[in-house]
């Protein structure tokens, strides 16, 4: 009875520093299109509310002995799991709103002992979109360029018109911050009334048609 009680004790004592090991972390590499300035990091447990695209690397220190499982579900009870990826690290881009729960499940391939972590929750802000109307690229650092407000974005194409109708600019979201700087084929564009068309989608499936003037001041 000793022996057998001892060995328990000691199983017991190996699978809590084993549970001890797997504490899967979440560090945010983008959000809104930027990369942080400061390195965000969640343990399995806490929570992050963002705009979209919002992307994490997920991961847990690898073990041989392990088999890992990340699961991706829109309810907290995992009822509605939309993917689950093999590997003890994953990166997933959130591009949608809403609220977004995440998991690791650990197996001992010797014991087959399961461990599930605590939940990661995400939250995604619903879209925005801003267009300003004016700006003074005269070159003293205040509203130099032209840039819209936006939140949660997951499509954006804008133009910019003269008044003959002759498109001067676009962008997309990849460049949506950059914005237009009041230049066309290299050269400052007079001050005036010019035009600009933008076609957006938010990650909340709110789509975006905005025809309006944009003054430039110098």
């Amino acid at each position: 009875m000793f022996l057998t009680g001892l060995l328990v004790s000691c199983m017991f004592g190996m699978m809590q520093l084993w549970m001890q090991d797997v504490v899967p972390v979440a560090v945010l590499l983008s959000e809104n299109g930027q990369i942080p300035e400061e390195e965000t990091v969640l343990q399995a447990g806490e929570s992050y509310a963002g705009a979209a695209p919002l992307e994490f690397r997920f991961s847990v220190d690898e073990d041989a002995n392990c088999r890992y499982e990340w699961n991706f579900a829109r309810d907290a009870a995992f009822n509605d799991i939309f993917l689950s990826r093999y590997e003890s690290e994953t990166i997933y881009s959130f591009a949608e709103s809403g609220q977004f729960f995440v998991r690791l499940i650990v197996t001992d391939t010797e014991s087959e002992e399961t461990l599930t972590s605590d939940v990661f929750m995400i939250q995604i802000a619903e879209s925005e979109l801003k267009v300003p109307n004016a700006f003074s690229p005269n070159g003293d650092g205040v509203n130099d360029v032209f840039k819209v407000s936006h939140k949660s974005l997951v499509r954006f194409q804008a133009y910019i018109f003269n008044r003959w109708g002759q498109e001067l600019y676009r962008w997309n979201l990849s460049h949506i911050d950059d914005g237009w700087d009041g230049t066309a084929h290299g050269r400052q564009v007079p001050e005036g009334v010019y035009f600009i068309v933008v076609e957006a989608e938010g990650a909340d499936g709110v789509k975006y048609n905005i025809k309006g003037d944009i003054n430039i001041l110098r």
